[in-house]
């Protein structure tokens, strides 16, 4: 075995023979690789391979021996030093996406291929060198393997022997216990199949004795007395006590047969249990026309009795006949007789089914006095069968009498007999009915014992088929027609004042018939006579509509003022605040902060909103208040627009005065009088204001707004005051300087004196002393509005520019 060549060394280009030292470089050829003595043998003749794998290892330039590898080394602070520079790596060879080419031309770029050549033969000789080293760490084990296995082959022939009449035991009980299984399988089979055979059988033995027995149970119940005849003696002979008998007979017998058609429901019920499980079979097939001529009479046996029970109001009868509706599955035709025989002779005579008679005037399409008289009968002849349905543990909760007894019955006399009680086109009778309706309804559900069955009755299809009746959104469509309409027909009128003369005194009295159909629309959206609280969303969002309309009718109109000034071009929203006089914005300033408090957060309003959804959770009551006070915000935002519109007409009129100021100029370059008094001009320029503030209208602004008009009104006019002044004294001192300059030169040429004009006073100080005359009258008539001229900045500037020098720094008139 040991003079064998090892192939792992065959495949590597390594030494074949193991008891040859391998030589990897001339450094190391006087370490030998010391073998194991055992495994130390002459080497032979060397073959082609093994010359070109010492070829390969003779040329390395780093080679590294097997056994002695160098130890790492460190530097100066004892960290080891890489062996390799960082740009290579040598793990990226073990990836499996390796690609050699695009490695090497990635490298290239920044590192010459001498280096990156001289790198990787010493990576190949370091690895080749690790190889040679796991190689001679275990080959004598491998070559000494041979010699630990004598004696292997004979014992496992020993244990041949053993193992194959082991196996053939194995096999023969494994199809031993295969034929057992398969038997016992047989068995179960044979078993089951002979169980559903005999459960069958006994389904069907069971199914023809529940026939037998159901068609016995109904023969019977002929024999007994007529219900009809001990009805009859009962009634006749009702009062007199020696009757009695028979008509505790009558009970008795009307009893035993409601008992008697209870124990034939729970028959029937097992017998449709048994033909549910058994279809589809000829024994069965043949007995359905004996099962439908049972069900027949059952039915028809059960109709006469609990229609008796209904008659005689026998709560025993009525109890057992809707036990046997409830066995049978049947609630329906319970619920049909009882509106048939009960409810519908009621309500005949309440509601008239002759639309003719309804329509010649006979009856209105009122429903409220009916629902009145139908409440009436429901407690009075209907509210025993609600409290037997109703009653604990009785397991009839399952019938609704309510809904498809009562309300199924009201629905169809409505319809038959008042079908324009439900029509959208007469919105109060609508509105009026609806209500008494929803009423109706509210005492309908009294007579839920829990909530759980209230919910049944909302969702029973005769509840639904009611509401169906009911076309609100129609209703809410006319609501808005009409409301809207009127409100934008009071738009787009003329402006004028209503009830002037009795509500001088009310100052929060609304004057323009605008505003005042502005707010009864809004109370009328929320009026009992219009409001229908499911669709409140419906209402509110209609009442910021119209207060958005009302905005944009002020806007519209305020900006048209602004802009054109009459323009023909104006949209038809604004012709009415360009065909009013100024005056007529004082109602308009009136009406809005009216308006504003009506709807403010104290205002009744909002809190007429809040109690009418006070059912609500606060944060809805909260979200309708804020969208209210955030749909008034735009209208706030107009106010400074109405007062500028009230100003700019007041300053227009004053500018008329104000232009006669021109005609100092001329004035004093004709004479060389001295002025000794204000020009008659100034007393003009506040009389239009003075005419507006002394107005019968004026009462109707507030004090805060009275102040905002004469301070915005007297800044306004005090500016266009000083730019007129200041322009006529730049003027005039521009013409003075220019004409010095020309006397001068003319004096120049004729050699004249010029000491003799220097006394004289000129055309520009005899102006600024007229206009300082001027704006002293201004400035007292301010004080007679009440308006001090020192705190207007305009004014300062006006008295800069034409007070005398040692009068400027002191303002005083």
């Amino acid at each position: 075995m040991s003079g064998l060549p090892s192939p792992v060394a065959w495949a590597h280009g390594l030494d074949p023979f193991p008891g040859r030292e391998i030589s990897v470089s001339s450094e190391v050829q006087n370490t030998p690789q010391q073998l194991p003595p055992s495994v130390r043998s002459d080497p032979p003749k060397a073959s082609t391979p093994l010359v070109h794998a010492m070829a390969d290892l003779a040329v390395m330039p780093r080679p590294i021996a097997a056994a002695a590898l160098p130890q790492t080394a460190t530097d100066l602070f004892g960290e080891p030093i890489e062996a390799h520079p960082p740009w290579f790596r040598p793990e990226s060879f073990l990836r499996a996406g390796f690609d050699p080419d695009a490695y090497v031309a990635e490298l290239r770029s920044y590192v010459p291929l001498e280096s990156l050549s001289a790198e990787l033969r010493a990576h190949l000789a370091a690895l080749r060198a690790e190889l040679v080293g796991l190689i001679n760490r275990d080959y004598a084990d491998f070559v000494g393997l041979s010699a630990r296995l004598k004696g292997v082959d004979a014992a496992a022939a020993r244990m041949r022997a053993p193992l194959a009449d082991l196996r053939d035991k194995v096999a023969a009980f494994r199809a031993a216990a295969a034929a057992a299984l398969a038997a016992l399988r047989a068995g179960l089979e044979q078993r089951a199949a002979a169980s559903n055979a005999r459960e069958l059988l006994e389904l069907l033995l069971n199914t023809s004795h529940v026939v037998s027995k159901v068609e016995k149970l109904i023969k019977e119940l002929p024999t007994a007395p007529s219900d009809s005849s001990s009805a009859d003696v009962g009634s006749a002979d009702k009062g007199y006590p020696g009757n009695d008998t028979t008509v505790e007979s009558g009970t008795d017998v009307r009893e035993t047969q409601s008992i008697l058609l209870e124990r034939i429901a729970s028959e029937m019920n097992r017998l449709k249990f048994y033909i549910s499980h058994a279809q589809n079979l000829p024994f069965i097939e043949n007995m359905e026309k004996r099962v439908q001529g049972a069900t027949k009479l059952l039915d028809g046996s059960l109709e006469r009795c609990f229609v008796v029970g209904l008659e005689h109001r026998n709560a025993k009868v009525i109890y057992n006949c809707l036990r046997a509706y409830a066995a049978i599955d049947n609630t329906s035709s319970a619920e049909e007789l009882f509106r048939t025989t009960v409810v519908s002779p009621l309500i005949q005579k309440i509601v008239p089914q002759n639309y003719a008679k309804a329509v010649s005037g006979v009856s209105s399409d009122d429903l409220e006095d009916d629902y009145l008289r139908i409440m009436q009968c429901v407690e009075k002849d209907c509210k025993f069968i609600l409290e037997i349905s109703s009653s604990a543990n009785s397991g009839l909760h399952i019938f609704d009498f309510l809904a498809n007894s009562i309300l199924k019955e009201v629905h169809s006399a409505i319809m038959k007999g008042k079908p324009g009680a439900c029509s959208p086109g007469k919105p109060k009778e609508f509105l009026k009915n609806y209500k008494a309706s929803l009423r109706f309804l509210d005492f309908l559900e009294g007579y839920c014992p829990s909530k759980s069955a209230v919910t049944k009755f909302r969702s029973e299809p005769a509840y639904t088929e009611f509401m169906r009746l009911w076309h609100v959104s129609v209703y809410f469509s006319l609501r808005f027609q009409e409301i809207a309409g009127d409100l934008d027909s009071a738009l787009t009128a003329t402006i004028s004042p209503v009830g002037m003369n009795e509500n001088q005194m009310k100052q929060k009295t609304l004057l323009l018939k605008q505003s005042i159909k502005l707010l009864e629309s809004l109370h009328s959206c929320w009026s009992d006579e219009v409001l229908v609280f499911s669709h409140s969303d419906k209402f509110l969002r209609l009442s910021l509509q119209l207060i958005s309309r009302y905005t944009t009718w002020l806007s519209s109109g305020l900006a048209a003022r602004k802009a054109s000034d009459g323009s023909s071009s104006s949209p038809a929203d604004s012709e009415w605040a360009l065909s009013i006089p100024v005056e007529d914005f004082i109602y308009v300033m009136h009406d809005v902060n009216g308006v504003i408090g009506e709807l403010s957060e104290s205002g009744n309003f909002v809190e007429h909103v809040n109690q009418l959804l006070a059912s609500c959770p606060i944060e809805v009551l909260t979200l309708v208040k804020q969208s209210i006070l955030q749909a008034v915000e735009p209208l706030k935002e107009l106010l400074p627009g109405i007062m500028d519109v009230m100003i700019g007409v007041i300053v227009k009129r004053s500018n008329e005065d104000l232009k006669h100021l021109k005609g100092i100029t001329a004035t004093y370059r004709m004479t060389n009088k001295l002025p000794v008094r204000h020009s008659p001009y100034v007393s003009g320029i506040l009389h239009p204001f003075k005419v507006f503030l002394e107005g019968e209208r004026v009462h109707y602004l507030s004090e805060d707004d009275k102040t905002k008009l004469r301070c915005g009104s007297t800044d306004k006019i005090t500016a266009i005051y000083y730019d007129m002044v200041s322009e006529v004294v730049n003027v005039a001192r521009k013409t003075e300087f220019s004409l010095q300059r020309l006397r001068q030169g003319a004096q120049k040429r004729v050699g004249a004196s010029t000491d003799s004009s220097d006394n004289i006073i000129s055309d520009t100080d005899k102006i600024c002393m007229q206009l300082f005359l001027d704006i002293q009258e201004y400035a007292r008539n301010l004080r007679s509005l009440g308006i001090d001229a020192r705190g207007i900045e305009s004014y300062r500037a006006l008295w800069q520019c034409v007070a005398p020098k040692d009068k400027q720094d002191t303002i005083q008139f």
